[in-house]
């Protein structure tokens, strides 16, 4: 395989998504590095969740902002997949993580690995999350210099702009992913913002979805040209693969990590 493949919110297609099960399972697929999302709990832990609330992912309901770690952890944020959890995955009650909590299965891979961060925020940008997660990852040993804790190599993404200025002025580059989709007409000015920063060089890796590749190779080629790197969401299919490879992708984020590594190593067409 010519890319590195990092698994999405773990291996979520085979169990639900930021779960213990699906990053352990990400490990034995063999992925290259996990991808996961950060919020802050009502007493300010750094949980693993995609949503501002739980009610998607969870057997409870509410804003992850208003619930304790404590309270978190007494809802079960995995039968909802209905993938059953092998013994060696923990039980449903150890399903969610904390970040330090998924340093520490990184940590035990035995092998390097990536760990690619992503903070979501909607209209407004708070460093509350940010600041947060940098302390977490010193607290391990990080240093924004030597991009690593131990094993494991460290990035950061987000689709806000002013998120990914904040993060540039405390860590290199290098290590700044700026994410970037398809949006409405009303939302047009953060991905023209987060394209800036990226022709600037502010952030280094551009995170592009599949379908924004699909509509944009051109940009895709100018970033490569200037020498970024191309980090790709969401890769599930070997004809999106053959996109990535075409278009000279480094890295694809996928659901399937072990299936996309399985695919023929293809030569990307003429």
């Amino acid at each position: 395989m010519t890319v590195q493949i990092y698994a999405h919110r773990g291996s979520s297609a085979a169990f639900a998504e930021h779960t213990r099960a699906a990053y352990l399972q990400a490990l034995t697929d063999g992925a290259d590095g996990v991808e996961c999302d950060v919020q802050l709990s009502a007493d300010g832990e750094l949980v693993l969740l995609h949503d501002e609330t739980v009610d998607r992912t969870s057997s409870g309901t509410g804003p992850v902002a208003e619930l304790t770690l404590a309270q978190l952890r007494e809802l079960d944020f995995s039968s909802w997949h209905g993938a059953d959890l092998p013994p060696a995955c923990g039980t449903i009650a150890t399903q969610l993580l904390t970040l330090p909590e998924l340093l520490h299965i990184l940590a035990g891979a035995g092998r390097p690995v990536g760990l690619a961060i992503e903070f979501k925020y909607g209209e407004f940008f708070d460093p509350a999350l940010v600041d947060a997660a940098l302390r977490a990852l010193r607290r391990h040993g990080w240093a924004a210099a030597g991009a690593a804790a131990g094993n494991i190599h460290v990035s950061f993404m987000s689709f806000h702009p002013e998120a990914v200025e904040y993060l540039a002025e405390r860590i290199p580059g290098e290590l700044l992913c700026q994410l970037l989709e398809i949006v409405e007409a009303d939302r047009h000015s953060v991905t023209a913002a987060g394209e800036k920063l990226l022709d600037d060089g502010v952030a280094h890796l551009a995170g592009p979805g599949i379908d924004y590749l699909r509509e944009n190779p051109a940009n895709a080629a100018r970033w490569l040209e200037a020498g970024r790197v191309l980090r790709v969401w969401t890769v599930d299919t070997a004809e999106d693969l053959q996109l990535c490879l075409a278009n000279g992708a480094a890295e694809v984020t996928s659901n399937i990590p072990g299936e996309i590594r399985s695919l023929p190593t293809a030569s990307p067409p003429k």
